[in-house]
């Protein structure tokens, strides 16, 4: 039998799905362009980005922490990416100089949080504003444009009709997934962000596993800005401004706990989607771009409501 504990975890989880199936439902209704192959495929490819991303950010918060730098980061990966293309660099090797960047930011968040003992907002609020400081005195201030045809596959590219941004968004998603519910490394995520000082008195390598998630939220950022590059034809140093917000709406709203130690990727993915249809459903209707931003703050806002609502059930 479920505990308690798990049967509120699932009833939410089944929660969320419903509520997106209910706002495509409604968006059907109301546009009937919402339902065309063309318009589903543009929202699952304008949503990569987003999702990619938080990949990342639902292992931070799982293991307790918050990382308000992966907006920036994706902007100074997305540079050195586009620096080394325009150097001639191959595609494979300049991602990999990209995310290297990415990983290398998150290590020393990781390092700043657990050697350093800064609050983790403290410490990616640092690295937010020295990330995009570093962008803008890399390319000054100016963007880079123009990319080969290979590179550019990353986002014109087709697989089995699927958009490439998509189909690389799933295979994300399901290292990710492996990587929590399959590995050593994946537990322990969730006990630290269950209970770190528990966790570390059973012998494990707190620091070193906390360390590591930043890292991963480097290299999530830095595949992302592939990405965006990808299918802007263009990396600028001021891209990924307020991405860290959407990343953190899309965990909470799939149902990931901000206190750390509840939540699934595949929680995250519809997080994610629902916003990415809410954006599409209210484009289509006409609305306002301002009014976007009042609806999906009202989202999140429900969204936190309801995880402090199921917290005392959780437990």
């Amino acid at each position: 039998m479920l505990s308690r504990a798990n049967a509120t975890r699932r009833a939410r989880e089944l929660g969320t799905l419903m509520g997106l199936i209910g706002l495509a439902a409604l968006l059907s209704v109301l546009t009937p362009h919402f339902l065309s192959v063309s318009n589903l495929l543009n929202v699952a490819e304008q949503t990569s980005i987003n999702a990619v991303i938080a990949v990342g950010m639902t292992l931070v918060i799982l293991s307790g922490g918050i990382d308000l730098s992966v907006g920036s980061l994706l902007a100074l990966t997305g540079v050195v990416l586009a620096s080394a293309l325009q150097a001639g660099w191959p595609t494979a090797a300049a991602i990999a100089a990209g995310v290297a960047v990415g990983a290398a930011c998150g290590l020393v968040n990781g390092g700043l949080i657990t050697r350093g003992r800064l609050p983790a907002f403290i410490a990616t609020l640092g690295m937010m504003s020295i990330a995009r400081g570093g962008a803008l005195v890399f390319t000054s201030g100016r963007p880079i444009s123009g990319f080969e045809a290979s590179f550019r596959r990353l986002s014109t590219g087709r697989v089995l009709g699927i958009p490439a941004p998509v189909v690389i968004t799933l295979v994300v998603y399901v290292v990710g997934h492996f990587l929590l519910t399959r590995t050593r490394f994946g537990r322990y995520v969730y006990a630290i962000g269950g209970n770190e000082e528990a966790t570390r008195l059973s012998g494990v390598n707190t620091a070193f596993h906390k360390t590591m998630v930043y890292v991963l939220s480097g290299i999530a950022s830095g595949l992302a800005a592939a990405l965006l590059a990808a299918r802007l034809n263009s990396a600028q140093p001021i891209a990924g401004i307020n991405y860290e917000l959407d990343a953190i709406a899309a965990t909470v709203i799939g149902g990931t706990s901000l206190s750390g130690g509840i939540g699934t990727l595949h929680g995250t993915l519809i997080g994610a989607l629902i916003m990415g249809v809410l954006r599409n459903g209210l484009n289509l209707l006409g609305t306002s771009a301002y009014f976007q931003q009042i609806v999906i703050g009202v989202v999140i806002i429900v969204a936190v409501l309801v995880d402090s609502m199921l917290k005392p059930a959780a437990k």
